[in-house]
């Protein structure tokens, strides 16, 4: 095998031994964060019947009201037929209701029915339990500082898709 570098595994691209990922340190940290958060917090919501996103949808219901499907899917920042879907879902199970809106009979609105009280409280306890999981023994000077470079960084990526879009 000849390369300029001997410890190089044949068919390797070479690199000189620095990682595609150190290319972006944080984003790359994000990103295993994020993927760690979420298959955590699914395996809670399993625990109580719900696919992850779904207790965003009622999280919404339960905090803000009836809905328009519409309204939902654009502050859930997620497609029509993934919404859609969902809603079938906590429909069938009982937690959503859907009804034309009074006003325009081609839109449709969602809300939270009574039987999702139960649900809430389990969601509001799977939600406060994923949170002492994700800052575990952090104080809460580290806890406010982790928040803040969040915040900066939602704002910084925010203003990074308008400057694209």
């Amino acid at each position: 095998m000849s390369t300029t570098n001997d410890d190089a595994v044949e068919g390797a691209p070479e690199s000189g031994g620095r990682r595609v990922a150190s290319a972006g340190p944080v984003s790359h940290a994000i990103f295993r964060v994020a993927r760690i958060h979420k298959l955590l917090a699914g395996q809670l919501l399993r625990e109580v019947g719900l696919y992850p996103g779904q207790e965003l949808l009622m999280m919404r219901l339960w905090d803000e009201g009836p809905q328009r499907q519409a309204d939902l899917t654009a502050v859930l920042d997620a497609d029509a037929p993934t919404v859609a879907r969902s809603v079938r879902r906590l429909e069938r199970a009982g937690f959503v209701r859907r009804s034309p809106s009074p006003v325009d009979g081609r839109v449709t609105i969602i809300e939270a029915t009574p039987a999702s009280v139960g649900l809430r409280q389990a969601v509001e306890r799977i939600w406060a339990d994923l949170e002492r999981m994700t800052v575990a023994d952090m104080d809460d000077s580290r806890q406010a500082d982790t928040l803040r470079a969040l915040e900066q960084l939602e704002r910084n990526l925010t203003a990074a898709q308008e400057d694209r879009g």
